[in-house]
């Protein structure tokens, strides 16, 4: 019998998550408060086929006292449920190992997902790899729908009917069934049974696609997916990319499912079988979280205040780190390890051959060693008074650059929302978050992190905590109003009773089931649209939705658009059935004495120090834990850094204050230290980043705000570039003289508060549409660096509209041209002058008429977004200042510029070599 052997009826209950490095089981044990937790290797081939099933197969031998041989089917008569989250579909779109599948679109559009949206997210890219469709043919089916303007009028060119949206289609042609049908056969006889459709105008006339399926399905197609069922929004690209990837994974996930449930007997037929796909679960604080979830292939940061928004690898598990015995490669697991944040004694023995081997802190030693002889030899090359780096020092250098690497994007995921990061509390999960947690809350000026006592396998807990959700979406096109509010609330009053009868089809009663109602709203004249939730008052009306979306637009973009329509959308409605499954345990308030389990000897920046180490289930509600101090939580571990201290709460979970403190960095050796070299890289290119994005999200144009014409870096004192974000090059390769230009012409006359303006071509401009702000910044009187944004602007005079005449024959027929001006003189900005500039260009050429801007209130909109990046870049330069002091930031500012210039000669060096030896080959052929 096993020592956890239970009443025969009692059954278990199963939450898995499986990642990309390890899948992570928690079962709920009868007459166990905190059940059993389970984390194996996501992939052993030569150990068994299946982790979910491994990780069952084992508790269930640990709860019965019986074997289950990995051969044999396991018995379902003591499983109650079984939730599971995986990663088979994403595994399957990024190795391109899904269903074979064809496309069908509208006749003319057989390239309309080859071209997509020209989106190039790395914009330095000399060899641009689009990824590869997911289909393999594309057929056209002969159809056309047309949206009608007005009320139409009848013009003989098709009929007209009302579409889902509201709005008029006009047919111009039916579905050619007898033209499609040996098209779809053919697919048949290729081997083809899966197709996707994305019809034009499909969203608000779903009439063509429907009949494509029905004609499909009765051809024999095993599955056909809809772009006007899974996503009823305009915009055919994004429709079509969605029933591409729908059609090319569910025939996968189904094939995994029925695999998985062939491995039990009975086939899991009285066991409910779940599937979920990955949710972040906040904890209950009143500052909004940033969730950190640090796993053994990637990280992944979300943001909660209310609602979830997602945001932007590592080694894998196979071969995995050096320490896997796998014959990896070095990674921060190993870093981690060699620096004592990860203590082999508690890590599980699921390594080498026989699935039995700790971690391998040797070969992990060695591999640090020979790097340190790497780099040590280096350093020397340069300057032989260099002191030589050793391991512990190399590895923590590993962590500090993977640590502001992981910043980065939480920095992305709440400014670029407009919200501060260091407003925020950091939500830490996954099995290695625990172990930055501190550094990352420190670096981002946070002040508390948490830790769940499950973080470790929160991913496979979360599944027993997660709420069943339904979703059901509409598209409704008009112009919000008391007439379209009404015509809202009728199809939110349709779309809630679908998702309640989903629900309540899966066993929720009425009284667990929840709703939310969206409207998706924009302005007119604009392409961004805003999910907006309904929210109810006391008296138990709803809200203005025009008012939120105003808040909201305001919040994320920085301004108001006056005297415009808000035009909806969508109407999106969510049903919540919510289980309650897992209760989370009440402990008792303690004030008894710590227990320490050992102490270890731990590197932190300045040095090795002895470190206690806990056991978070010998502590109670109310204990104090000051650091340097390591948690053991499961299989998860919690270093709690110096001047931190941790306190646990009456749920068991984990509270760690974090205490402020100044960064010291040496710069007296005349080779920089490499760490901090690449930190501060990191560090000067997020700061034009985020000048970027708050561009981005405050400027009003179509050429800033979505065609991403714009370019943002930052300038050394002498105007000199130390730090661009991936913008557009032919901006950048001219910003650094235009800099130089203006510090030339304004000598000593430029003052804190000082923002210049320039377009002008022997001023160091492009065309004159890249209008270019500059500002100066100052410490303490010094001006000690320059930041600088150019942007297109899409109007600024001259004889034809757009600014870009091809017959132009002099400089100031192409509109206004500024050599310099200063835009904010002292901290005022200078609107009479600006606005004289723009809209008489010609003003120094009276015998010329030139037309000044067409567009002077986007003009002025997009010139104050530029205005506020710099300023956007300054705060964030004068934080880094802060931190580290000016003369170790500008020491490092020099050091980037002449690593810079080193790599660079390098790389011309590297490329006369090879080209001299193609020469020589050539010559000797």
């Amino acid at each position: 019998m096993g020592i956890l052997k239970r009443k025969e009826e009692e059954k278990l209950r199963f939450c898995i998550d499986r990642g990309g490095t390890f899948t992570d089981v928690y079962a709920e044990i009868p007459g166990m408060s905190d059940g059993r937790d389970l984390k194996l290797l996501s992939v052993d081939p030569a150990n068994y086929e299946d982790a979910p099933v491994e990780g069952i197969r084992r508790i269930l031998e640990e709860f019965t006292g019986e074997k289950i041989p990995r051969t044999s089917k396991i018995p379902t008569n003591k499983i109650e449920w079984i939730r599971m989250g995986t990663t088979v579909a994403t595994n399957a779109l990024l190795e391109r190992k899904g269903e074979r599948i064809a496309l069908c679109v509208t006749r003319g559009f057989k390239d309309l997902l080859q071209i997509g949206n020209q989106a190039r997210p790395n914009i330095f890219d000399l060899t641009v790899s689009k990824p590869s469709n997911l289909y393999e043919e594309v057929i056209e089916v002969d159809e056309r729908v047309q949206l009608v303007a007005g009320d139409g009028g009848d013009d003989g060119l098709g009929s007209m009917v009302k579409g889902v949206s509201g709005e008029l289609v006009r047919v111009v042609k039916p579905v050619d069934e007898q033209g499609l049908k040996p098209l779809l056969k053919g697919l048949l006889e290729r081997g083809i049974s899966c197709l996707a459709v994305v019809l034009m105008h499909s969203y608000t006339f779903p009439q063509h696609e429907l009949a494509v399926e029905k004609l499909a399905l009765g051809l024999g197609f095993r599955h056909v997916s809809l772009s006007s069922s899974l996503t009823p929004m305009v915009r055919a690209v994004p429709r079509g990319l969605t029933a591409s990837v729908d059609a090319y994974l569910t025939p996968v996930i189904k094939e995994y499912l029925s695999g998985f449930m062939s491995k039990f007997d009975e086939g899991l037929g009285k066991v409910e079988l779940l599937v979920i796909r990955r949710r972040f679960l906040g904890l209950k604080q009143r500052s909004p979280l940033i969730g950190f979830d640090m796993g053994g292939t990637s990280t992944d940061v979300s943001r909660y205040a209310g609602s979830y928004e997602q945001g932007p690898e590592s080694v894998g598990a196979h071969p995995g780190p050096v320490c896997y015995r796998k014959g990896g490669e070095l990674a921060v697991t190993d870093a981690n390890l060699v620096l004592g944040f990860v203590i082999p004694d508690y890590f599980p023995s699921i390594f080498g051959p026989e699935e039995d081997q700790p971690l391998d802190i040797k070969a992990t030693r060695e591999e640090f060693e020979k790097l340190a002889n790497q780099i040590n030899s280096y350093r020397k090359s340069q300057d032989s008074s260099a002191k030589d780096m050793t391991v512990e020092e190399i590895a923590l250098g590993f962590v500090n650059v993977a640590n502001e690497t992981m910043c980065r994007p939480i920095r992305q995921l709440t400014e670029m929302k407009g919200h501060e990061t260091r407003n925020h509390a950091l939500a830490c999960f996954g099995g290695a978050g625990p172990q930055h947690a501190c550094a990352i809350a420190r670096s981002l000026g946070m002040k508390e992190v948490f830790v769940h006592r499950f973080c470790g396998i929160l991913s496979a807990y979360g599944m027993g905590l997660a709420d069943v959700v339904e979703e059901a979406q509409e598209p409704y096109s008009a112009v919000y109003g008391p007439d379209s509010i009404l015509e809202a609330s009728h199809r939110e009053a349709m779309l809630l009773k679908q998702v309640r009868q989903k629900l309540q089809e899966q066993g929720f009663r009425e009284e667990n089931i929840t709703t939310e109602t969206y409207l998706n709203l924009r302005y007119e004249g604009t392409d961004t649209a805003i999910m907006v939730k309904k929210h109810v008052n006391e008296d138990g009306s709803g809200s203005d939705y025009a008012v939120e979306f105003v808040k909201l637009f305001q919040q994320e973009y920085g301004f108001k658009l006056q005297n415009r329509n808000i035009l909806v959308c969508d109407v999106r409605v969510r049903g919540i059935g919510v289980t309650n499954i897992l209760k989370p345990r009440v402990l008792e308030p303690t004030s008894g004495t710590l227990e320490v389990e050992g102490h270890y000897k731990v590197y932190f920046g300045n040095g090795w120090l002895d470190t206690p180490l806990f056991k978070l289930d010998n502590l109670g509600c109310g204990h104090i834990i000051p650091g340097p101090a390591i948690i053991m939580n499961g299989n998860s571990t919690v270093v709690v850094e110096p001047q931190c201290k941790a306190i646990i709460t009456k749920y068991g979970n984990i509270k760690i204050e974090i205490e402020a403190n100044t960064s010291t960095v040496k710069v007296a050796e005349k080779v920089a230290d490499v760490v901090q070299l690449s930190i501060f890289n990191h560090r000067f290119m997020g700061i034009a980043e985020q000048m970027g994005r708050t561009l981005q999200r405050t400027s009003i144009s179509t050429n800033i705000k979505e065609r991403l014409d714009f370019s943002c870096a930052l300038f050394g004192p002498d105007g000199g570039l130390v730090a661009n974000a991936p913008h557009v090059p032919v901006h950048l390769g001219a910003m650094s003289s235009t800099v130089r230009w203006q510090l030339n012409y304004w000598g000593e006359n430029l003052n804190e508060g000082d923002v210049l303006v320039t377009n002008h071509p022997s001023a160091g401009g492009s065309h004159l549409p890249d209008i270019t702000v500059i500002t100066p910044v100052f410490d303490n009187g010094k001006l000690v660096f320059f930041v600088a944004s150019r942007g297109h602007h899409a109007e600024i005079g001259g004889i034809t509209p757009g600014s870009m005449p091809p017959f132009s024959k002099s400089i100031w027929e192409e509109g206004a041209a500024i050599k310099a001006f200063k835009l904010v003189e002292k901290g005022i900005f200078q609107e009479e002058g600006i606005v004289n500039l723009l809209q008489f260009p010609g003003s120094d050429e009276p015998a010329h008429k030139i037309p000044g801007t067409r567009r002077l209130q986007d003009n002025l909109s997009d010139l104050h977004a530029q205005v506020a990046a710099n300023q956007r870049g300054i705060s964030l330069i004068k934080e880094l200042i802060e931190q580290y002091g000016l003369e170790t930031v500008q020491a490092y500012m020099t050091y980037v510029q002449l690593n810079a210039e080193e790599a660079v000669r390098e790389m011309l060096k590297s490329v006369a070599a090879r080209v001299s030896s193609q020469s020589d080959k050539f010559r000797r052929e």
